[in-house]
């Protein structure tokens, strides 16, 4: 039996091959297969998000009343629909329309980011630097193919100015490769061991905060939009054609509407041609009779500011978060700032793509002040996030009180202090001083005016007992005689 159980395990490989590890390593990628890998994540989000906007054109069309319905059409109109979904600003015959609908712009990053996140796991991907041609193709797929439609777009109705039409889907097409990839290739991993610790945190605050603020806007537009869901109801008219586009127009530009109330919650407001809406202000106007614009307030209302609430509690949500990072309250507040100064910039690039021309009638411009907003954004992350972050967060010790009767010169040495004299001794001791002072004094002015001083006169020496020595002496010379008597 031993005999056979050596021959089972016995190893069958020459010595010096044993395996040194029991990991196998991945097989390497070819370069052809990474060729087609990265063609694939180029053209697919391409050509699916080409075809979903032609779809939706054809749907809309073809369920519009009085309309002729041509798939021809609807297949060239989808170019300008394209580049209207990576927010390329369009030239309808003069007027510009640069309001364009932010929900076709998600949807078509999270395409490409999902495209570049299957490309790396293909190709083996696991640094940073794998993740550059990923980025680099798709990112100039996109800026070529939106080059193309411009060119092919020229001479009709809609223009496109081309280098807009290069640089703006080849920049975001980027950034959303970029974020589709980060947590693959350890991008996360790598900024963490750039950049300093507090900064990490206040980054990740601020990005909760941004999210944070959105939602805000959300439900204040949403709260807003159910109570005047009779005007949106009016809104739509009785066909099913017409109704289906107003839908899906509406629907497209439910993030531009979002963006406005987060501007208005916050304070700075937004407007669309002469209509201003403010917290503390508010400016008549027309409007544009699309459902999604039908919660707008038509005058001001005394309760407005008590929705400032809102953005405060989402600064203390920010201070909460970075409350426990670090026991020094000044680091604490250094990443408030940083966190701060995300949403700020956040708040600049929503507002900026929310907003934009809507050709040159009364609705032109449609805009949110992104420099008022980013300040009061800052502002509303940073005074009541600092506040929380500051009181609400672990405090360094004070150093304990030293004992009064010892004193510490090492750290395993105690040595008790020298005692003070009792004040009798410390009175006595500058009586003497004070004695002999004086004495020397009365000399030396006894010198300067010639006197000796008196001397002082010897102490008389002790008296012998006269008597008694006598009385010794003669009794010695008397008893002699009186013997002889």
């Amino acid at each position: 039996m031993v005999r056979i159980m050596k021959m089972l395990t016995r190893d069958e490989r020459p010595p010096g091959e044993e395996p040194v590890s029991d990991l196998v390593p991945e097989p390497e990628v070819s370069r052809a297969k990474r060729v087609r890998v990265l063609l694939a994540a180029a053209c697919s989000p391409l050509l699916f998000s080409y075809t979903v906007v032609a779809l939706v054109l054809a749907v809309v069309s073809f369920a519009a009343d009085r309309t002729r319905f041509s798939a021809t059409g609807a297949v060239l109109a989808a170019g300008p629909g394209w580049l209207a979904s990576w927010q390329v600003e369009l030239d309808l015959g003069g007027h510009p329309l640069g309001v364009l609908p932010l929900l076709p712009t998600l949807v078509v990053a999270w395409l490409t980011a999902r495209a570049a996140t299957r490309a790396v796991r293909r190709i083996g991907g696991r640094t940073p630097a794998d993740a550059v041609p990923v980025v680099t193709v798709i990112a100039g797929a996109h800026a070529l193919f939106g080059v193309l439609i411009a060119l092919l777009t020229g001479g009709s109705p809609i223009g496109v100015n081309p280098l807009t039409a290069f640089c703006v889907p080849g920049l975001i097409a980027g950034f959303a490769a970029v974020a589709g990839i980060a947590k693959v290739c350890g991008l996360p991993a790598s900024v963490r061991d750039r950049f300093d610790p507090v900064a990490v945190h206040g980054l990740r605050a601020g990005a909760l905060g941004l999210a944070a603020m959105i939602a805000c806007g959300a439900a204040v537009f949403t709260v807003a939009t159910a109570l005047s869901w009779s005007t949106v109801d009016s809104l739509f008219e009785p066909g099913f054609g017409t109704s289906f586009g107003m839908f899906v127009l509406s629907v497209a530009y439910l993030p531009n509407a979002v963006v406005a109330a987060l501007s208005f919650t916050t304070g700075p407001g937004f407007s669309i041609g002469s209509l201003t809406v403010g917290m503390f202000g508010y400016q008549e106007g027309r409007l544009p009779g699309v459902p999604v614009l039908a919660g707008i307030p038509s005058h001001h209302a005394v309760w407005w500011p008590a929705l400032l609430l809102l953005p405060a509690l989402v600064g203390a949500l920010v201070g909460w978060k970075i409350r426990a990072i670090d026991e020094d309250p000044m680091l604490r507040m250094r990443a408030v700032a940083v966190a701060g100064a995300l949403v700020a910039f956040g708040c600049v690039v929503l507002g900026t793509l929310a907003g934009g021309r809507l050709g040159d009638g009364p609705f032109d411009p449609v805009s949110v002040p992104v420099g008022v907003a980013s300040v009061i954004a800052f502002c509303w992350i940073v005074i009541p996030g600092g506040f929380v972050a500051f009181f609400a967060g672990a405090h360094e010790p004070p150093e304990p009180p030293g004992e009064p009767d010892v004193e510490v010169i090492d750290e395993d040495v105690a040595v008790e202090p020298e005692v003070a004299e009792p004040a009798e001794e410390v009175e006595e001791a500058e009586a003497e001083l004070d004695e002999e002072f004086d004495e020397e004094a009365e000399e030396e002015l006894a010198r300067e005016l010639g006197e000796t001083p008196a001397e002082s006169e010897p102490e008389p020496e002790p008296e012998q007992d006269v008597a008694v020595t006598e009385s010794t002496d003669g009794s010695g010379d008397e008893s002699a005689p009186g013997g002889d008597r």
